[in-house]
């Protein structure tokens, strides 16, 4: 029977180790002999099975993408890279987050300069992009390529915007408080 195209499950050629032949292995059957090894590094990696199922679906969606640019000898490490990379990224945000409600003032109190019902991020001394970055941040959850893509912004402006804008609030808090 003629192949009339594939086009899902993506089938592409993957040369496996049995003799030396060459045979299709559709993202679908990797998805499945892989899905348990990874979600399982996901889980230790991350400590939480929420996260770990993100994670796991952050690295299958990768390999989605670069599936006919990936080794099926090198796949099982790749995948668990990734894992790990996404952990990593994971815990840095949670540690940076940490470090925010550690440092952060008592906002439970309105200072002087704030009337009732003005939030925090609506502070005189924040330019409107420090506002709209710590809005989409903070309020709305985005992460700092999705602000950036919002915003017309690149990720390292949108880190750099977040930080100064975080500084000038404790400054100005600080001196209120």
């Amino acid at each position: 029977m003629p192949n009339r195209g594939v086009y899902w499950p993506l089938a592409i050629p993957i040369k496996l180790p049995v003799a030396g032949r060459p045979w299709i292995m559709t993202f679908d059957e990797v998805y499945r002999k892989h899905l348990a090894t990874v979600l399982r590094a996901a889980s230790r990696a991350a400590g939480r099975q929420d996260v770990a199922e993100e994670i796991t679906a952050d690295a299958f969606l990768e390999l989605h993408r670069q599936f006919d640019r990936i080794d099926a000898d090198r796949l099982p490490g790749w995948l668990i890279t990734v894992v790990r990379n996404r952990a990593i990224d994971y815990w840095r945000r949670q540690q940076n987050e940490r470090r925010f409600a550690e440092t952060a003032i008592d906002v439970t109190r309105a200072p002087e300069w704030a009337p009732m019902g003005e939030t925090l991020f609506q502070h005189a001394a924040l330019k409107p992009v420090h506002r709209a970055c710590l809005v989409l941040r903070y309020e709305h959850g985005f992460s700092r390529d999705e602000i950036g893509a919002r915003l017309g912004l690149t990720e390292t402006q949108v880190r750099g915007h977040l930080q100064y804008s975080l500084a000038l609030l404790r400054k100005h808090l600080s001196k209120a408080v």
